[in-house]
């Protein structure tokens, strides 16, 4: 554990007025750990978001839970961000072991279909990563990593925009906000100034775009733009993240990120008037992570995310009118406007 995820190696830490963070491990030598949010009421427990049902996550929970006074048993509703495993599996386990109510975005529909259909999944992901321009053997290594199906199963009930849930004591609005994924939502409490962002907004790390098995058109930057925009006209509130330290305005890293994405977006112009065509051409020469990495340098996964990312950004400048699509049955193919 280095000192920068120092976050991640607590029982739990009281955030907010009958709020309690909980981290509980994720797998890999990615990020340490999910936050799990407890709201603690004087009938039940509601949980944001559930984690990774993967090696000690649900002990991890559990440790959490009794330290508060509370166990698996009081979970009565979980609300989940979104449909990524390190945050939906470990509150579909609790479904199973409990009959504890989940509920989930109405937007990751289509997104649950396709990850419980793999093989249909996979297909739509492999098509959208050939039209990127990435070569089929890196196509393929995606089927290598891809999340068990049997993690996964659907939600009790589906939230919209507005809707307001009662968790513990607590009522929190869900806020729509696609982009890291289709159907993201943030969980609004005004009433103790606090927004649970989910990966939405993050304190340190830049959330991926495009990163899911979808079709062509979903334009996943330009939904999280416009979500962060309307995060930021929103009255600020103290972040409460999946992953990091809590407690950040939402409204200064929203701002910092709206300026990462306006730097990515010139590099990405930069490399189509160098010449770079496809979305994998212009990953391969655009910096990656803080430490400015090469593409080749990064995992076989985080390769592909990069690209679907890039493939993200070209949208956005296609929508701005700074290239367009050239034309071609195959390929996304981009030049200068």
């Amino acid at each position: 554990m280095t000192d920068r995820d120092a976050w991640a190696d607590v029982t739990y830490e009281t955030v907010a007025p009958g709020v309690h963070r909980i981290p509980v491990e994720m797998p890999g030598e990615g990020l340490a750990a999910t936050n799990v949010y407890a709201v603690v009421g004087d009938r039940s427990v509601g949980l944001v978001d559930a984690g990774w049902f993967a090696g000690d996550a649900m002990g991890d929970l559990e440790r959490g839970l009794a330290a508060l006074g509370a166990g698996l048993g009081d979970v009565g509703t979980i609300v989940v961000t979104h449909i990524h495993p390190d945050h939906y599996t470990l509150a579909v386990e609790l479904m199973r072991r409990t009959r504890c109510e989940i509920l989930l975005g109405s937007g990751e529909r289509h997104s649950l279909a396709l990850i419980l259909d793999r093989e249909r999944g996979m297909s739509e992901f492999g098509v959208s990563l050939q039209r990127c321009g990435v070569p089929r053997s890196m196509v393929e290594s995606h089927a290598r990593s891809d999340v068990d199906v049997a993690l996964y199963a659907e939600p009790t009930g589906w939230l919209h925009d507005g809707d307001v849930v009662l968790l513990g004591d607590l009522e929190v609005e869900a806020v729509e906000t696609p982009g890291h994924t289709r159907g993201h939502v943030c969980f609004a409490g005004d009433e103790i100034g606090v927004l649970f962002t989910g990966d939405h907004v993050l304190p340190r790390i830049t959330p991926a775009v495009g990163s899911e098995p979808t079709d062509h058109l979903h334009r996943s930057l330009a939904d999280y733009l416009d979500s962060l925009t309307r995060i930021r006209r929103r009255p600020d509130a103290a972040m409460l993240p999946a992953h990091g330290v809590a407690g950040a305005s939402v409204h200064e890293r929203v701002d910092e990120l709206l300026r990462h994405h306006e730097i990515r977006l010139d590099q990405c112009g930069e490399a189509v008037a160098a010449g770079a065509r496809t979305a994998y051409e212009v990953a391969k020469q655009v910096p990656w992570t803080k430490r400015e990495r090469a593409l080749d340098s990064l995992g076989p996964m985080d390769q592909l995310m990069a690209v679907q990312e890039t493939r993200a950004h070209l949208e956005v400048l296609s929508m701005r009118g700074r290239v367009q699509q050239a034309a071609d049955p195959d390929l996304d193919v981009y030049d200068l406007a």
